[in-house]
């Protein structure tokens, strides 16, 4: 690592990769440059949808065996060939991770607010890595369910906190060209996952696709721990000894849990049950502090409004990667329509992602010029996508769709600048986390079986598929909306927790150490 100007990276965050001792010595920088570190999330991301890719692939989902009028039956396949899983119980498989992400996702923004956030990441790519090795051992329905709760519960952390630290540690003129990045690798890891199951189940039992994923995950996780952590603004300050701290930050990890929990599950050491030695937690923690943070968040007209905007575009997103090659073979009688529709996805959520991130930069980042970038993007590119629908020739289709989506995925940047810039430093890990768990509840998760009923009542792929893309165009109104709306830009705003309350709760855990 080229060291100049006392040890800093040229063209890194000073605040992001360097601490001040209290005799305000300069501490030695961690060994993640912001470079590294946007690298290190990126592949972190991928790995996280490969795996979403890989459960609804053919090679690890399967089928059920069928049996035809002569009596001759054969055997079905992969996991609901297996398990001799209903189509409903295979379709719970595949948003079980929302009921973990949902529960976890509160927590470990709390428990941000004391313990060391990169100490959390770990934790919860542990938490991920254990529940994918579970999926490759389970054995019915419920297990395999169970496990995949877990998978949302460990990447809770990661999707509160890896883009505040990329927002943190980006060059100031590229912040929304560095999320673009991270976000690009939602639509390629998908499609990689696809691959990969594919590949996987081919060759060996569809097990074998998930220990896969969690021997690439390992190293990642074990990084949280052996590396000496970058700082992240809104959380609380850190002690420069980074084993010491190790040790106090998984202290205050399971302390924090402790709150979270009925009073009668935190017993003093005279065996009563009390929460009173759980006061050395500075403030901030719990149930009720979280519902006050999320009022914060819902008075936020700001956050609600892009929030609102994201759902309904994600409402769209969702069901085209779904009923997508479906509608294609239907209406245009589209040979290897996965194929085609994988192809597009990949090389227009990658061009068009980056794109949107550059395009923000360059008309300067601001949450007023990302929602005018929101709602032109979405309104044009769902116009291209609306009048691809109309053509009955393949290849007008495919030329015009591919302009639209192309159009269509350049808010990913734009959309999560905002979710990071309208509140207050400390908020962002919740705000990430509630942006996720939003547009997955309300988005996606109900528009694929939304879309099917609507495909059942009126039986014409060509209206249904015009039906949902026209939900782009209110995406786009409520975006437009949030240009007037009276925007701050909060980074810089001061909300560190008081560094006397932590150091009074981590007194007692270093006389321990």
């Amino acid at each position: 690592m080229d060291v100049v100007d006392g040890g800093v990276d040229r063209g890194q965050n000073p605040r992001a990769t360097m601490e001040r001792d209290s005799d305000d010595k300069i501490a030695e920088p961690s060994w993640f440059s912001p470079k590294k570190l946007l690298f290190v999330f990126c592949v972190v991301n991928l790995i996280n949808y490969i795996d979403r890719g890989a459960i609804a692939s053919n090679g690890v989902n399967g089928s059920l065996g069928t049996c035809t009028s002569t009596g001759t039956c054969s055997a079905g396949s992969g996991i609901q060939g297996d398990f001799n899983l209903s189509n409903f119980q295979d379709g719970v498989l595949s948003s079980a991770f929302m009921v973990g992400l949902l529960v976890a996702s509160p927590i470990f923004a709390s428990v941000a607010k004391s313990v060391n956030p990169f100490r959390l990441i770990g934790i919860g790519l542990s938490i991920w890595t254990l529940a994918v090795v579970g999926c490759g051992l389970s054995f019915d329905f419920w297990s395999i369910t169970f496990c995949r709760m877990f998978v949302g519960v460990g990447e809770a952390s990661f999707v509160s906190l890896a883009a505040p630290f990329i927002d943190d540690n980006a060059p100031q003129a590229q912040k929304s060209a560095w999320l673009a990045m991270f976000y690009m690798c939602i639509p390629t890891g998908y499609a990689l996952g696809y691959v990969y199951g594919g590949l996987v189940g081919s060759v060996l039992p569809w097990r074998a696709a998930f220990w896969g994923e969690a021997i690439l995950m390992l190293p990642f996780a074990v990084l949280g721990f052996v590396i000496k952590p970058l700082h992240l603004k809104g959380a609380s300050s850190k002690l420069q000894n980074t084993h010491t701290m190790l040790l106090i930050d998984l202290n205050l990890f399971l302390m924090s849990l402790l709150v979270w929990l009925p009073s009668g599950f935190a017993p003093d050491d005279k065996g009563k049950n009390r929460t009173d030695n759980l006061n050395v937690l500075p403030t901030g923690y719990g149930f009720s502090a979280v519902l006050k943070d999320l009022k914060l968040l819902l008075v936020d007209k700001v956050y609600v409004t892009n929030i609102l905007g994201y759902i309904a575009y994600n409402f769209v997103l969702g069901a085209y990667s779904y009923w997508g090659p479906k509608a294609g073979y239907n209406i245009y009688k589209m040979e290897n329509a996965d194929m085609i529709f994988g192809g597009i996805t990949v090389i227009c959520g990658i061009v068009g992602t980056l794109s949107g991130g550059v395009v923000l930069d360059f008309m300067d980042a601001t949450i007023s010029n990302a929602f005018k970038l929101l709602s032109v993007s979405t309104f044009i590119g769902g116009l291209f996508c609306f009048a691809a629908f109309c053509f009955k020739s393949m290849y007008a289709f495919l030329a015009l769709f591919a302009v639209g989506e192309l159009l269509v995925f350049a808010t990913q940047g734009p959309v999560n600048f905002i979710v990071l810039h309208c509140v207050k430093p400390s908020l962002r890990p919740l705000a990430m986390a509630m942006s996720t768990v939003s547009i997955h509840i309300f988005g996606d998760v109900p528009s694929s079986p939304l879309v099917g009923v609507l495909q059942d009542y009126v039986n014409n792929w060509r209206v249904t598929a015009l039906v949902l893309t026209f939900v782009l165009f209110p995406a786009a109104a409520i975006w437009f909306i949030g240009i007037f709306l009276n925007s701050v830009d909060r980074y810089n705003e001061d909300s560190e927790p008081d560094a006397v309350t932590r150091e009074s709760a981590i007194a007692p855990l270093l006389e321990e150490a």
